[in-house]
C-alpha cells in the first residue's frame, strides 16, 4: 500500500505511528545539539515544517516519551549511539501558536 503523504500534519508521533511519508530531518536534532548556542531562533515561512520540526525535538528529548524507540528507528539520529541514549532523558515544555489567529 502507498504511503500517505500527510500534509498539514504537525504532530511527529502521529506521521510516524500512521506510518505517513515523511522527509527525515532528524539531523536537525544533531546538528542543534552540537551547536550549542544559548538561544535557538527558527524562522522558515508559513507551511515550512516549523512545528514540526520543534514537535519532533519534544518527541526525542521529552521523559514523557522515553522508551518511545520506535519513533525514531530507521530514522539518521538512530543511527547514533550517543543520541539513542539522549532520547527521553530531559524535560520538556512545548508551546505553540500554531493555531492562534
Amino acid at each position: 500500500m502507498a504511503r500517505v503523504i500527510g500534509i498539514g500534519k504537525q504532530d511527529f508521533e502521529k506521521i510516524r505511528t500512521n506510518n505517513n511519508f515523511y522527509i527525515d530531518k532528524t539531523k536537525f536534532i544533531q546538528e542543534w545539539w552540537e551547536a550549542d548556542d544559548e538561544v535557538t531562533l527558527i524562522t522558515r515561512p508559513r507551511r515550512f515544517g516549523k512545528t514540526l520540526n520543534i514537535n519532533m525535538l519534544e518527541k526525542f528529548f521529552s521523559v514523557n516519551y522515553k522508551g518511545r524507540e520506535d519513533l525514531f528507528q530507521g530514522l539518521d539520529i538512530w543511527e547514533n549511539a550517543e543520541y539513542r541514549n539522549l532520547q527521553g532523558t530531559y524535560p520538556v515544555i512545548f508551546l505553540s501558536f500554531a493555531d492562534i489567529k
